[in-house]
């Protein structure tokens, strides 16, 4: 349990010199079952993890944009997160925030033993990577994690959690060569797709859909991408170019619905041939640049 009793007696007054303190004292007014807000107090464990799913994912998108008064925000509310966790936990008695705080330290000091212990600094990223990955693997076996894949987490986004089974197998020798083994795969996988979609039941469909996602995650982590990354980029091109289409049309006084698909696959074709000027021009200025200042 925490060390001691967060103040709930005036949250709203200026704030604290502890704002961590101040946040505590919200939440805790915010659940509290007779004052509190209905509903704050009627939440639970299970109804605020897609929340907090959802405000990582917003951080993370901040970051995309490079947007660092959002950034700032969006840390917040993902803070936010982790004072609600922690309260409703306090409340369970399962455990508190200052217990939260306590062990990620402890963690932290554990699996960096050339920083606060007596390990050399003198070592890769790479070597310290993989000193991490065995510290893990040790915390896994005292836990009486048994199996290579018992604790990967079933709450995570499914694109990052294949990539995560997928590098543990890979620990232990269950991995393809390299990556052309694996568009082999995606072509053996995309031919079941196929098949399935003209003979098969909608749940074989689905699940070869399925695994052809697998590989293609699969694929990202033999080329060392972030499938999650790449595919925000995707979304994001998406938009854009779509978007151009809208405005492309609103010249027009149309909207898309007002066009066809013919009319609006040629629209997205001037605006991708745009962006490519634009970038070409982008690099030209800064080639430029580089040899005027070597």
């Amino acid at each position: 349990m925490d060390d001691g009793q967060v103040s709930a007696t005036d949250p709203q007054a200026a704030p604290a010199t502890d704002p961590i303190t101040r946040l505590r004292a919200i939440m805790r007014a915010l659940r509290d079952p007779q004052t509190g807000c209905p509903w704050d107090i009627a939440q639970d464990f299970a109804s605020i993890a897609p929340y907090t799913i959802e405000e990582a994912h917003e951080v993370a998108d901040a970051i995309d944009r490079q947007d660092w008064t959002d950034l700032r925000a969006e840390l917040g509310d993902l803070l936010l997160q982790v004072v609600y966790h922690a309260q409703m936990a306090e409340e369970a008695g399962h455990f508190g925030f200052d217990d939260i705080a306590r062990s990620i330290g402890d963690k932290m000091v554990a699996r960096h033993p050339h920083v606060f212990g007596t390990e050399s600094r003198d070592k890769s990223a790479e070597q310290q990577t993989r000193d991490w990955e065995r510290v893990k693997e040790a915390e896994r076996a005292r836990r009486g994690a048994g199996g290579v894949l018992d604790d990967v987490a079933l709450g995570l986004p499914a694109l990052m959690r294949a990539v995560k089974l997928q590098k543990r197998a890979a620990r232990v020798g269950f991995d393809w060569p390299d990556a052309g083994d694996v568009l082999d795969k995606i072509t053996e996988e995309t031919r079941e797709l196929v098949e399935a979609r003209e003979r098969l039941t909608a749940a074989r469909v689905a699940e070869e859909f399925g695994d052809l996602l697998f590989v293609m995650a699969n694929l990202a982590r033999h080329l060392d991408l972030d499938p999650e990354a790449a595919l925000r980029a995707a979304n994001a091109k998406f938009t854009r170019r779509f978007r151009a289409i809208e405005a492309a049309l609103a010249d027009q006084g149309r909207r898309p619905q007002d066009s066809d698909l013919a009319e609006m696959d040629a629209l997205w074709d001037a605006a991708k041939a745009a962006e490519k000027q634009a970038a070409t021009e982008a690099e030209k200025v800064t080639e430029t640049q580089s040899e005027r200042d070597p």
